[in-house]
């Protein structure tokens, strides 16, 4: 049974009586409490450009107690693990004497100082924290920081889908105005509220109207890694840049060199990054030589299997340990960028070597790492499925987008 009630139009109404009501209600003032002994929780972010005293400021803290705990806090190394967009609470008492200031930094650790009659005691805790799974995707407008912003994710959750998909996209010159990209990851929650991001689980990105697709995968061995839904690797032997992000300011070419002034031959390519920016092994190897070459200023040289070899100069730093036969792996930050050598502003030169031959890193072709085992492939698609499965269903939504 179906019921249904409507108005028809322009029917009468006059015929039905009316009246106005007016009582007046007595209301009682609340009761008002003197209770010098109250306390309050309030809650602040700390802003990019806060000082701590700005901090305790905004959360109502007095004149007095803000001294006595900025001269304490300089003392402690606590304060010091604030960052820019951290939530602060802080328990007071109505006349804003301090009795508690507390925060959960980005690794999980609750940390706060307490009020005591010696005067403030830090504290630190390790909060247990769950993981859930988010789904965000954005379009590129600038950048890939940008489109994350927008997007509401993590610098790391933007910065993974960089190492991500570095093998096939050259984040320094092929992202273009329209890429888009989907993002499944962690979330880290402690009691309902987000505390960071953890690792990507499954991500597409659609470059230049190609499509890329990567699902992390560990074996039962611990083993993990990142691949194409139908198993292949996406870990290339050799990252196309040993920097996350800059531009090139030098290509591999002829040019007419700043310093010796005369046209020469360019084998590498140069990346203008400020000053202590980190510089990465672009594959796993050994290092033959880490100290100074003439024009190169400090300089790393790593030699890697199959005659490969690669070089890295003109750093601000070589990081320490690092010497003749040390080991690294991809990704491992082994110097800084500087101004070294024969250099007219801080830049990295990179140099990419088969058999002593100079390559353009840019171009060569990259070897390719083994895809996942014949009789992990079912475990592989049980995993991967559900993934791909939510890649779709969320590439095929469409959002709305607010300028």
């Amino acid at each position: 049974m179906v019921a249904a009630f409507g108005t028809a139009p322009d029917t009468e109404y006059s015929f039905i009586p009316t009246r106005t009501v007016v009582e007046s209600l007595a209301v009682a003032p609340p009761e008002q409490t003197a209770d010098a002994d109250a306390v309050f929780w309030r809650e602040e972010r700390f802003g990019r450009g806060d000082t701590a005293s700005d901090l305790l400021t905004r959360l109502g803290v007095n004149g007095e107690d803000t001294r006595a705990f900025l001269r304490q806090a300089r003392l402690d190394t606590s304060l010091r693990l604030l960052r820019p967009g951290t939530t602060v609470q802080a328990r007071t008492k109505d006349d804003g004497s301090l009795l508690t200031l507390r925060y959960i930094t980005d690794k999980g650790q609750l940390v706060g100082f307490d009020k005591q009659d010696t005067g403030f005691k830090a504290f630190e805790q390790q909060l247990s924290l769950a993981p859930r799974q988010q789904m965000k995707s954005g379009e590129i407008r600038s950048s890939l920081f940008a489109a994350a912003d927008a997007a509401g994710l993590s610098d790391n959750v933007a910065i993974q889908l960089a190492d991500i998909f570095s093998g096939d996209i050259d984040f320094h010159r092929d992202l273009r105005r329209g890429d888009k990209f989907t993002v499944i990851y962690e979330m880290y929650y402690h009691q309902g509220r987000a505390i960071k991001s953890g690792r990507v689980l499954a991500a597409e990105f659609t470059n230049q109207g190609k499509d890329y697709r990567a699902i992390w995968y560990q074996d039962a061995d611990g083993k993990g890694g990142y691949y194409t839904p139908d198993g292949k690797s996406l870990h290339k032997a050799f990252l196309r840049s040993p920097l996350e992000f800059s531009r090139i300011s030098s290509g591999f070419a002829m040019r007419f060199h700043p310093i010796l002034h005369k046209w020469r031959e360019h084998k590498g390519v140069d990346y203008a990054a400020p000053v202590g920016t980190h510089v990465k092994a672009t594959a796993d190897g050994t290092v033959e030589f880490a100290g100074q070459e003439r024009g190169y200023g400090n300089i790393i040289i790593l030699d890697h299997r199959g005659g490969f070899s690669t070089r890295y100069a003109h750093l601000s730093s070589i990081t320490s340990g690092l010497h003749r036969g040390s080991r690294v792996s991809q990704g491992d930050v082994i110097g800084h960028v500087g101004q070294t050598g024969w250099a007219t502003g801080p830049h990295l030169h990179y140099e990419f070597r088969y058999h002593d031959q100079v390559h353009n890193p840019l171009t060569v072709a990259l070897p390719e790492a083994l895809p996942i085992p014949a009789q992990k492939l079912a475990d592989f698609s049980r995993v991967s499925t559900p993934l791909a499965t939510d890649l779709n269903l969320l590439k095929n939504t469409n959002l709305a987008l607010i300028e």
